[in-house]
């Protein structure tokens, strides 16, 4: 495994993140897995020399937490050996203030992820998406004072406009508070539209970004076909691919497999290593609920491919509407 900082912060991060979303109660997602199958995966990724590790509070309704902090726990041997992330944005409960980014429900929610994740502190305490409804002067006074107050280390942001993210740094930098190090966007091989401004935007002011999705919830692995055949469970059973990406996005899968079967290596391994090949990229956020998914990204750290072979991945993208945040 390689180590890189996040971004201009002092905090290094494994190359690859393991996606804890995958990790829950299957009741509320078909493809989940529970703790004891979830074991497995999370102690190779240990075993790898993987110690960064990304959950959110709404995952599985905080199941997702609880078996992340449990299972992290009792593969480190000390909790300053691994990285963790959470986020802090969609509903966690039935009331009006059970949501959002003000004051109120960061500093609940802070508290209520610390109490399930079994810490009193995690790494990176990230914004899921955007609040129309807070102003960011208040989302970003409580997101100091979380870090003032010993229980996060930094901070970091999902998903929003390249302005919306400008801003935010400008009301932290003003009043003297802490600054995003970060950037958890949607981006890969299908989706660049982030390339446009977010991206230079963070290579700009040194925030590290930790895509989402960097196989397109697994368009770029192979396991969707033209004419909608879903090859695996979790592509039966996920509606929102089906309103993210298209027919035509097929054409980048076709030269993913074209130079992944030149390579002799899965198209995974390809998709990922173009992904950590781009500027700025410190780890991209990987779910895996089978080993071998965990193992393809793992090497696709040592792929490295050439400029023509780079080429020929990004030569049949086609722009798409913008994805990803709501």
């Amino acid at each position: 495994m390689r180590y890189v900082k996040l971004g201009s912060s002092g905090l290094k991060v494994s190359r690859i993140c393991l996606g804890m979303m995958s990790y829950g109660d299957p009741a509320s997602r078909e493809w989940m897995l529970r703790e004891d199958a979830a074991e497995p995966i999370v102690r190779r990724a240990v075993e790898a020399g993987v110690t960064f590790f990304d959950t959110a509070d709404m995952y599985s309704d905080g199941v997702s937490e609880e078996i992340t902090g449990r299972l992290l726990a009792k593969l480190f041997a000390r909790r300053d050996d691994y990285v963790l992330a959470t986020k802090v944005y969609f509903p966690t409960g039935p009331g009006p203030n059970d949501r959002g980014l003000s004051r109120k429900h960061v500093l609940a929610g802070i508290g209520a992820s610390l109490t399930r994740l079994g810490t009193d502190h995690v790494d990176l305490y990230q914004i899921h998406r955007w609040d129309h409804e807070t102003p960011i002067e208040e989302t970003m006074e409580a997101l100091h004072d979380v870090v003032r107050a010993g229980k996060a280390r930094y901070i970091g942001a999902s998903s929003m406009y390249a302005w919306q993210f400008a801003k935010a740094q400008h009301v932290a930098e003003a009043n003297g508070w802490t600054r995003f190090v970060s950037m958890q966007n949607h981006y890969n091989l299908v989706y660049r539209e982030e390339e446009r401004e977010m991206i230079p935007l963070c290579l700009d002011q040194g925030v590290g970004v930790i895509p989402w999705s960097p196989l397109a919830r697994g368009l770029l692995s192979g396991s969707r076909a033209r004419g909608g055949e879903r090859r695996t469970v979790r592509t039966g059973s996920d509606p929102l691919a089906e309103t993210m990406y298209e027919d035509a996005d097929f054409d980048v899968v076709d030269a993913v497999c074209t130079v992944a079967a030149e390579r002799d290596l899965p198209p995974a391994q390809i998709a990922l290593a173009w992904l950590l090949g781009r500027p700025g990229v410190s780890a991209p956020i990987v779910g895996a609920t089978k080993v071998g998914h965990l193992d393809d990204a793992i090497a696709a750290v040592e792929v490295c491919l050439s400029e023509a072979e780079t080429a020929r991945l990004e030569a049949p993208y086609r722009p798409h509407r913008i994805l990803g945040h709501s």
